[in-house]
């Protein structure tokens, strides 16, 4: 994205890319005539890639196929319980109302506050650099502002004064793994999802979001982004206060501007090796990361949806479990099955499970093992896919750290945990001018749309920074 606001604006970009094939983790997998999106596997607020495109001279729907969701998510407990979310909040509010009486009404005051929560966070938080709470109070109207934005309490406190079902404060309490953190430590503000979802729609790319990811590179080439494969860079070269370039294995770029889309910590370990920020970085508590298991299934599943989440029966303790370094014993299960909605992804009367739980980042988690279990798990909970599975893949956090350069496989980076993590994550400028972080290691955070503002507010920086030469 940073790429093609530069290009579209007339300067000239190259990208090098350390693996073969491009789009870092907004990535896919095919086996069999299944394909899987290993990354990303939902579309929110697909505006903001939208606007990119139309710097470019295109659009989004003229890129690809959208699908918006309806419904968007199937949830079940342990209870054997079940609600099912649709695309329209009343629709959502009354299912919820059948689901758990009283339900209904919390679930409309709750969107109604986390809309202004997500209305006064576009207009600060989102809308510039943080490289301190006195930049973020600048753009705030009122002191009223500061306590709209919802982050001094936790958002399992959030989730316990907003529903009295518990399972309901589960539901909620799962916005925090979208950054990888824990409800007990993240913010309130986080429950700003529930409400971006809710008016905006979760959304398909036909073809997989794979299919996103290749209309990103055909759109920056078209602009004049170059690209290099597996050109893995050694070095970020630097003069004195400002950079001039990068060092790859057997190449030397000069370039008076550099913008790093690697974890931070990669970078000041060890392409520009610098104590004090590599420090702060090490002192934030790293996202989770994750186990995922592709399973190639034969047969139709009933029941099921696009987007399913099987919750654990203690949220709790799940999450005790990983800040303990373990992999939760009873974890809560995502599935996305994304064939229910495109057939594409799978050949006839098959489907294309992606399931995925939530550890620790830590590369030594024997994942291998992990797929089998997981399998057994879901059996216990959902649908059992053990006879019908034609083959499970497992991705886990020493897979996501080699080929990302994630330290621990860390997903998002740094976490959300704590009142201040927004103010931790590493700052957009780096230590040398003309360098730059970009992406999901930065501000705002991980997830597209975040990486999508970050984008925005590293390129708008940089063409008012640097002027063409």
């Amino acid at each position: 994205m940073t790429a093609i606001r530069l290009a579209s604006a007339g300067r000239h970009v190259m990208v090098f890319e350390r693996n073969d094939e491009l789009g870092g983790k907004l990535s896919s997998r095919s086996r069999d005539g299944y394909t899987f999106d290993t990354g990303p596997s939902l579309l929110t607020l697909p505006s903001l890639i939208d606007d990119v495109f139309r710097l470019a001279g295109t659009s989004l729907d003229n890129e690809v196929t959208l699908q918006r969701l309806d419904p968007s998510f199937h949830y079940f407990w342990p209870d054997a319980s079940t609600v099912t979310f649709r695309d329209e909040p009343i629709s959502t509010a009354e299912a919820l109302e059948a689901f758990s009486p009283g339900s209904g009404a919390e679930y409309l005051a709750l969107l109604a506050r986390a809309r202004a929560v997500w209305n006064v966070s576009e207009r600060t938080f989102f809308a510039g650099d943080v490289s301190s709470p006195l930049s973020v109070l600048r753009r705030m109207r009122s002191p009223r502002d500061l306590l709209q934005i919802d982050a001094i309490r936790t958002l399992q406190s959030r989730c316990e004064t907003s529903f009295g079902d518990k399972r309901l404060q589960q539901w909620l309490a799962r916005y925090a793994t979208y950054s990888g953190s824990d409800p007990s430590l993240a913010p309130a503000t986080l429950a700003c999802i529930a409400a971006v979802e809710a008016d905006h729609g979760s959304w398909y790319v036909r073809g997989g979001l794979g299919a996103l990811r290749d209309a990103m590179v055909r759109v920056a080439r078209r602009v004049g982004v170059e690209f290099l494969l597996g050109a893995e860079v050694a070095k970020i070269e630097a003069l004195q206060r400002r950079v001039t370039g990068l060092r790859l294995h057997d190449d030397q770029i000069v370039a008076p501007v550099v913008v790093v889309n690697a974890d931070a910590e990669h970078l000041y370990r060890d392409l520009l090796p610098h104590t004090k920020r590599l420090r702060s970085v090490q002192q934030s508590e790293r996202s989770t990361s994750g186990v995922a298991v592709l399973v190639g299934v034969e047969g139709r599943t009933p029941l099921i949806g696009h987007h399913n989440v099987w919750f654990s029966r203690d949220y709790a303790r799940e999450f005790g479990d990983i800040r303990a370094g373990c992999v939760p014993i009873e974890p809560t299960i995502y599935g996305c099955i994304s064939s229910v909605t495109d057939p594409s992804q799978a050949p006839a009367n098959g489907e294309n499970w992606f399931l995925l739980i939530n550890t620790p980042a830590d590369p030594t988690i024997n994942a291998r093992d992990c797929g089998p279990w997981l399998l057994d798990q879901l059996a216990a909970v959902g649908p059992d896919l053990r006879q019908r599975a034609r083959f499970a893949e497992v991705i886990g956090p020493h897979d996501i750290a080699m080929r990302y350069c994630s330290p621990g496989g860390a997903i998002y980076g740094t976490s959300s945990n704590g009142r201040n993590a927004a103010f931790r994550r590493p700052a957009m400028r780096g230590p040398r001018k003309g360098l730059y972080l970009v992406g999901g290691s930065t501000h705002p955070g991980g997830g597209l749309p975040l990486v999508t503002m970050s984008a925005r507010i590293v390129s708008n920086t940089i063409l008012r920074t640097h002027r063409e030469r």
